[in-house]
Parts: C-alpha cells; sequence; structure tokens
C-alpha cells in the first residue's frame, strides 16, 4: 500500500528542553490534525536571558498522510 503525505513546518517552544518543544509542536498539531506520521527537526534555537538558556524553539516537518 502507498501513502501519499502532507508536510507542514511547526515551531515549538519550551523553557525546559528541545525535546520538550517538539513535543509541545507535536502536541498543538495532534489537536487539529490528524493521521500524524512522522516529523524531522529542522532548526534548533534558543533564547537566553542573563547568559543562561531561558527557552528553546525548534522548528520541525511534520508528515501526515492524507484521506
Amino acid at each position: 500500500m502507498s501513502h501519499v503525505y502532507k508536510i507542514i513546518e511547526l515551531t515549538g517552544s519550551s523553557p525546559i528542553s528541545s525535546d520538550e518543544a517538539v513535543k509541545n509542536a507535536i502536541e498543538a498539531a495532534s489537536q487539529s490534525l490528524h493521521n500524524l506520521r512522522w516529523f524531522e527537526v529542522i532548526d534548533t534555537r534558543g533564547h537566553l536571558e542573563a547568559g543562561v538558556i531561558a527557552h528553546w524553539q525548534v522548528t520541525i516537518k511534520v508528515g501526515f498522510t492524507l484521506d
């Protein structure tokens, strides 16, 4: 069986970790999209305050199958 995928780009953020930023983006997407199948990290950034990491921002591509 072959599949057709739609790909979207999302950016999640978290004060805890880059992994948590990815989880936040996927969790938000899963609220309105279904059939999420995979993700790919394409960019990782962080915001610094007083020389300390204040939060992470991770941009991902998410693929999901079409109905």
